[in-house]
């Protein structure tokens, strides 16, 4: 009967399976063969024997002595074939493998070398592994022959010999199942690919590394490398080495194009890649190269850094232009430099600059305008339309760089655009100040923080723009409300903190009460932590301190982030690091609301102003005041008011000096709040509506048995609604098999298959959520 392979076997497997098929020979021999033996006069199978040999404990080879390996000389393998070798143990007829060894040697037993003697007679008592023609087994000639081989297509070619070699010495090829090397043609290129299954990435491999690379892939390896290398991409690692490589890679042309495609979805496991490129000098391309994602400058390092330098000039002399030059020479250099920001580099981040300007040119043209209104609210509701836009674009132009000369570069461009618009929305506001006497006083926190369930989340210096930076990273968390109020005057922590806490009704102040902390209204005592706390309790609001969550049933107050401390230690710092602060205010929402709360309202005390180089300087003399903060001071009262002075809202008695514009009383501050402007005193409420947690589906499957064509399934699971079918494809329900799917009733269902054709067939019984997604699958055969 002839033997039907198997789709588990393997080039290995069969070559095995022949050598032991000629040791059984003809059945109605009255004496088996003592040995098999298997001449190699070219040594071809050499490097296969050690991965026979776990295949074929009979397999002994001619060679050095060592019994470990079941290797020896001659005498030894007569003694191993007796079985006198108690170190030599195998069942059935061995199988001795004679590298350096024709059958014409062991013929001649005349001319037999002496050391090959004991051997001989073997061949009277044995049999060859030998082709028909007796002639040795090459490797090409037991894959192509249809006469005791294989009888696959192997090409002839000298390449694919030589390839043959490499790829049986390598150990790749005995593993290659048989289903895989039929119907198809066995040549060089599919050898080799074997070895290098991925060229283009061996390619990037050894550019971060040639000289450890090369070393590593010493021998076969490093042979079929370059051969690949040369045929694949025209270059030769050896006589060419890394820069060329590096030159190619930067062209993109050709093979090339696919090296640097590879390169630029997976760049940081090459890391050293790149320094290599930074050696490749870009082509002149004139006065005005294409920085187009794909022109031809794109793939250099050095064509990025210069362009990084030009821009740098260029933001650097906005210092020394007026608002409307600096906004055009911005737009002129988000023209040059704009289309950088699709190079590589940029995503690997060594295009700081390029990074910057797309903020900067939205900054330079929102800039051009004013907040616009006559009164507080108008310009309150222009400034939430549009203007807070001003001030995202110019936080963010100053967070996307770090280094000095950047940040001093990208400084002042903002400088420049900013300071200006900052300066006639600040002016704008106080002069509808004056007309109405003050700002509007009105509490931030309404009566939404004496609803049971709410939390309210006191965050330091949450200015407006930051807040909504803040409220798309809490989207996901439940349904969002942004709105804004005025802020106690002046906008400084002691006095905005109690504003907008759910006790503000409590609070009021006295005239001594000069560094603007105010006190508790029915004692007098004054505001401070421990009594602000015990306010909070004594009131039905629990204080919670960091990582406490109370009862969700009630109300509560706890703080998270610290924006204000970090712009007052910091300074333009806090540009860069604001999405951090707000990492952990996300954090704290995210365990209040694990912890049960379903309504979460974060407010804060005041906003700032962040200017690169610092807030101009105006004049205040200090014997007019009695306490003096960059942007307010408390006037003596033998002071004249100055005409931005108003009373201070937890007590009119207490009289405040206000910095006209954005100006500050304190030279040199880059980061400032206290006084009038949109920024410092129109702040955020922002509200979250925690959605519900979906609760995930948990089911096991405990049992599929089978009883005929009928499927009986046994699930661990509590949710409703789920459903069992049988399908050949998991996520198809096409591909069903059931005649209906059926619901899971005390955690167990039973389904029939309709056909009996698909008996034996293999399939996956899935359970379904009453959604109709796969929330569980097992694999199984139908009828078990």
């Amino acid at each position: 009967m002839k033997h039907m392979p198997t789709s588990s076997e393997n080039l290995g497997s069969s070559l095995a399976e022949k050598l032991l098929a000629v040791a059984k020979g003809n059945s109605h021999t009255a004496a088996p063969a003592a040995a098999v033996l298997w001449p190699d006069k070219e040594r071809q199978w050499a490097t296969a024997i050690p991965a026979l040999k776990q295949q074929l404990p009979g397999l002994l080879e001619l060679g050095a002595f060592d019994p470990a390996s079941r290797s020896g000389p001659a005498v030894w393998l007569k003694c191993a074939i007796a079985g006198v070798l108690p170190e030599v143990q195998f069942q059935g007829v061995p199988v001795v493998y004679l590298p350096g060894v024709s059958r014409a040697e062991l013929r001649a037993i005349e001319s037999c070398p002496r050391d090959l003697q004991p051997l001989a007679e073997l061949q009277y008592r044995g049999v060859f592994w030998s082709q028909v023609n007796a002639k040795d087994w090459t490797v090409s000639a037991f894959l192509s022959s249809k006469n005791g081989g294989l009888g696959l297509d192997v090409a002839q070619d000298k390449a694919t010999q030589e390839a043959l070699a490499q790829v049986l010495s390598a150990g790749v090829l005995l593993d290659r199942p048989l289903d895989e090397l039929k119907g198809r043609q066995i040549n060089a290129e599919w050898l080799l690919s074997l070895l290098a299954p991925n060229p283009t990435r061996d390619l990037l491999v050894w550019m971060n590394a040639p000289h450890a690379t090369q070393k590593d892939w010493a021998g076969v390896r490093w042979d079929v490398f370059s051969k690949r290398a040369k045929s694949d991409f025209g270059f030769d690692p050896v006589s060419d080495g890394p820069l060329v490589a590096a030159e190619k890679l930067a062209r993109r042309e050709g093979k090339w194009a696919a090296v640097a495609e590879l390169y630029r979805d997976s760049y940081t496991s090459f890391p050293e890649v790149l320094t290599l490129l930074r050696t490749v000098q870009p082509p002149q391309l004139g006065l005005f190269p294409d920085m187009d994602p794909h022109g031809p400058l794109a793939g250099y390092p050095q064509a990025n850094e210069q362009g990084e330098a030009s821009l740098r000039y260029a933001l650097s002399a906005c210092a020394a232009m007026d608002a409307a030059q600096a906004r055009t020479a911005i737009a002129t250099a988000e023209k040059e430099h704009g289309a950088r920001r699709g190079w590589l580099w940029s995503r690997m981040g060594q295009s700081p600059l390029a990074q910057a300007l797309e903020h900067l040119a939205r900054l330079a043209e929102l800039s051009a305008a004013a907040p616009i209104g006559a009164t507080p609210s108008e310009l309150a509701a222009s400034y939430q339309q549009s203007g807070w836009r001003v001030d995202e674009a110019a936080t963010q132009a100053m967070g996307a760089v770090q280094t000095k000369a950047d940040t001093d570069a990208v400084g002042a461009a903002v400088r420049a655009v900013y300071l200006p618009w900052l300066e006639e929305a600040a002016k704008r506001l106080q002069d509808a100040v004056k007309k109405v006497g003050g700002m509007p006083a009105l509490h931030a926190a309404s009566d939404a923080a004496a609803d049971s369930g709410t939390c309210t989340v006191f965050v330091d210096g949450l200015r407006y723009d930051v807040a909504q930076r803040l409220r798309a990273k809490l989207d996901g968390l439940g349904t969002t409300t942004l709105a804004a109020r005025w802020t106690s005057m002046p906008s400084v922590t002691a006095s905005g903190k109690a504003w907008c806490s759910p006790v503000a009704g409590l609070v009021s102040g006295t005239a001594e009460d000069v560094e603007f902390e105010p006190r508790v209204a029915a004692d007098g005592k004054p505001l401070s932590g421990h009594n602000f706390r015990k306010l909070l309790t004594d009131n039905g609001v629990q204080p919670l301190d960091k990582h406490e969550t109370g009862d969700p049933s009630g109300r509560a107050w706890t703080e998270s982030g610290d924006l204000d401390h970090y712009g007052h230690e910091h300074g333009v710092r806090l540009a860069r690091d604001v999405d951090a602060q707000l990492a952990t205010v996300v954090e704290r929402v995210q365990e209040l609301r694990d912890a049960g709360w379903r309504r979460v309202r974060i407010v804060t005390d005041h906003g700032w102003l962040l200017v690169p180089g610092g807030l101009p300087k105006t004049e205040l003399p200090k014997h007019q005041a009695e306490t003096r903060w960059g942007r307010c001071a408390v006037l003596k009262d033998t002071a004249h008011g100055t005409p931005l002075t108003f009373g201070w809202d937890w007590c009119k008695d207490v009289q405040v000096a206000y910095a006209p514009g954005v100006s500050s009383f304190i030279a040199g501050a880059d980061y400032a709040h206290g006084g009038l402007s949109l920024q410092e005193c129109l702040v955020p409420v922002l509200d979250l509506v925690v959605a519900a947690p979906a609760a995930a589906a948990q089911v096991t499957i405990k049992a599929v048995t089978w009883k005929g064509l009928r499927c009986v399934v046994e699930v661990d699971g509590t949710s409703a609604g789920l459903t069992v079918d049988v399908r050949t494809k998991p996520a198809l329900a096409t591909s069903s098999l059931v005649a209906s799917v059926k619901p899971l009733e005390a955690g167990k269902a039973s389904v029939a298959v309709a056909d009996d054709d698909n008996l034996g067939a293999a399939a996956v019984v899935v359970i379904l959520g009453a959604d109709g997604q796969v929330l569980q699958k097992q694999a199984t055969t139908v009828g078990g």
